[in-house]
């Protein structure tokens, strides 16, 4: 075999970490989705998106006329029903003092009936008067004492009702200050301004077009940190948890991290979770990159390992070469944990010992390889 085609890697101890094989997306830590509070159009797109922004700077301007007037509305209708209160007012105060009133002359009439009844009864003890006379000024004073308890209640009832019939009306009248500060409240909000320093991701630059409540209109990134969004197989989904590290590959560099979130839903076959980076503000990171993300689920401590290649074919027990004196010996080997950099040698090889990675499928039978 030529020595051109031959890739060795020699035993040592170290760690290994068994891996499961993930992909991810380099996302902002923290990202601002500004909404639109009102129904509104847009005026103008005051900064594009890629520039840096600032607390309070003002991003969007929005043609707020239409909410503007319905302020204006309400305003109108707060006016009327506070007007209404005070109508209200002086008709219920106007009602209880002629009840109050009622009742008085009531009660003085009540008092010149029984001076009648008591003048009747003298006259009759010095035969002035007859028992008719009696009688009719008892019933005259027992009807006037009756209407008298029938003003009383209904100046009771006026009273109170005159409280329910004010607190109804002021309570309409409340909600209606409330509407009137709620909108007032998201015309404030329809300044569309950024909340903290970051940088303008996206914007809807569509000029002149209507957009309801609640409608996206922009996006504001903190660059200076972020997280990964990861997803992985659905065979997976039963190892794949909270609190496992990971490892993300970008190019070059490697990133350590920790799996802080696994999304309960499985979509479309695949399993998602979001990583926690140990250094979250790498100069590496770039928002909406693709990364390589691995799953540590097991580690093997200060144990024999050797590099991963072609050679192994992640059976537990299988045949390698072992290069010595530019001669290949076929020799049986254990294999533990693996991962994209390092392959565990349970048994088999010792430290020191150099071991052809390259593929050696086509020498399979063969005890002894000279190399070239």
């Amino acid at each position: 075999m030529d020595a051109s085609r031959v890739r060795t890697g020699v035993v040592e101890t170290g760690d290994v970490e068994n891996t499961l094989t993930a992909s991810g997306e380099i996302i902002p830590a923290y990202e601002q989705i500004i909404t639109s509070p009102i129904r509104a159009s847009i005026r103008r797109i005051l900064i594009t998106p890629g520039t840096p922004v600032s607390p309070g700077q003002a991003i969007v301007d929005l043609d707020k006329s239409l909410t503007e007037i319905e302020s204006e509305r309400y305003k109108d209708q707060l006016e009327l029903k506070r007007n209404s209160i005070e109508q209200l007012r002086m008709k219920l105060n106007k009602n209880l003092f002629d009840a109050e009133i009622s009742d008085k002359i009531k009660s003085l009439n009540i008092n010149k009936l029984r001076a009648d009844f008591e003048d009747a009864k003298r006259l009759q003890k010095i035969g002035g008067g007859t028992g008719e006379d009696i009688t009719r000024a008892e019933n005259a004073l027992k009807i006037a004492e009756l209407e008298k308890k029938q003003l009383e209640n209904d100046l009771l009832y006026n009273r109170e009702s005159m409280g329910a019939s004010l607190k109804e009306t002021e309570l309409g009248a409340q909600i209606e200050g409330n509407n009137l500060k709620e909108l007032q409240h998201k015309l404030k909000m329809a300044d569309i301004v950024a909340d903290r320093k970051g940088v303008l991701t996206w914007v809807n630059e569509n000029i002149g077009s209507a957009v309801s409540e609640g409608e996206m209109l922009a996006k504001v990134a903190d660059l200076g940190s972020f997280r990964i969004d990861g997803s992985c197989a659905d065979v997976y989904s039963d190892q794949v948890k909270a609190g496992l590290p990971v490892i993300v590959k970008m190019n070059e560099t490697s990133l350590r991290g920790m799996i802080t979130q696994v999304k309960p839903s499985i979509k479309n076959s695949i399993v998602e979770f979001v990583v926690q980076l140990e250094n979250a503000r790498n100069e590496s990171l770039r928002p909406n990159m693709k990364v390589e993300v691995f799953i540590v689920t097991d580690r093997s401590l200060k144990t024999l390992r050797v590099t991963n290649g072609p050679t192994f074919t992640g059976k537990r027990k299988q045949y390698v070469y072992v290069l010595k004196n530019k001669i290949a010996y076929r020799r049986e080997v254990e294999v533990g944990l693996s991962n994209f950099d390092f392959v565990e040698i349970k048994g088999g090889l010792k430290k020191g010992e150099s071991v052809i990675l390259s593929d050696m499928s086509q020498f399979e039978n063969m005890e002894e390889i000279s190399i070239q």
